[in-house]
């Protein structure tokens, strides 16, 4: 049963989270960032909260320093949205499946496109 809860909290926290950051942060250092999941401790102290930023490492770089500085402020929005006793401290880890796939999909193709000749 607490997984179930554990799971809704962190689906509405990921929902909560992509509005701020689209919306409410201002900071010109973030760019296009996807919130991807959320991984919640069991006793909700802790988010990991996975992005996928598009642009190079550096630009990605900026993103997490900027997000860094902007994670006071989230936590007490996502406070203010979602009634906690304690609001989780929220941890960011940038999410490289995407990427991964897109790099195992660049591969098929070329090697589709050798075998089809």
């Amino acid at each position: 049963m607490a997984k179930v809860r554990v799971g809704r909290v962190g689906e509405q926290i990921k929902k909560e989270l992509s509005q701020l950051i689209q919306s409410e942060l201002k900071d010109p250092r973030i760019g296009f960032i996807t919130v991807t999941g959320v991984d919640l401790t069991n006793d909700l102290s802790q988010a990991r909260v996975y992005l996928s930023v598009l642009g190079s490492e550096e630009q990605k770089e900026e993103t997490l320093k900027a997000l860094a500085r902007g994670t006071g402020f989230l936590r007490s929005e996502l406070g203010k949205r979602i009634r906690f006793r304690h609001t989780p401290e929220l941890l960011f880890k940038f999410d490289s499946s995407i990427e991964y796939g897109s790099k195992i999909e660049a591969l098929l193709h070329t090697i589709n496109g050798e075998s089809g000749k």
